[in-house]
């Protein structure tokens, strides 16, 4: 696969400028696709960063699947909620401070299928990383 790590992150800067300024009225939603902003903090820098991520809703839990677009590499936003699981997300203006962990392997048997009707892709990103695709479960501490 080419390395198109430069047009990711412009889609991605562009995404999160026009998801801000409408509100979440443009960019939070996408067809039957979904986003929310995760705002998270870096396990290195520790800075703050804002990342727009596809989700789904199941059980009061926000869900995202950690692709990375099928690269090999886990995204940077997975990596740090490891080191840092509290973070706030935003959809539409709604903000919700929330708790990250991981999927357990019964969960994983519940969200996979849910995930990949989403989005059809997760399928082809798990095949072409060559690795698991870890799923988050992001659960509110209001």
């Amino acid at each position: 696969m080419p390395n198109i790590r430069w047009l990711l992150k412009l889609i991605t800067w562009t995404h999160l400028l026009v998801y801000r300024g409408t509100g979440g009225r443009i960019g939070g939603r996408a067809f039957s696709l979904r986003f929310l902003l995760l705002h998270h903090v870096g396990r290195r820098s520790g800075r703050e960063f804002v990342t727009p991520l596809l989700y789904i809703e199941h059980e009061g839990a926000w869900i995202l699947a950690a692709s990375n677009a099928g690269d090999r590499r886990n995204p940077a936003w997975y990596l740090n909620l490891r080191d840092h699981p509290e973070a706030l997300i935003r959809i539409g203006r709604r903000e919700v401070r929330v708790k990250a962990r991981e999927a357990s392997e019964e969960e994983l048997r519940v969200l996979w299928p849910k995930l990949n009707a989403s989005y059809g892709y997760y399928d082809a990103y798990r095949a072409r990383a060559g690795r698991e695709i870890p799923v988050v479960v992001l659960e509110s501490t209001e």
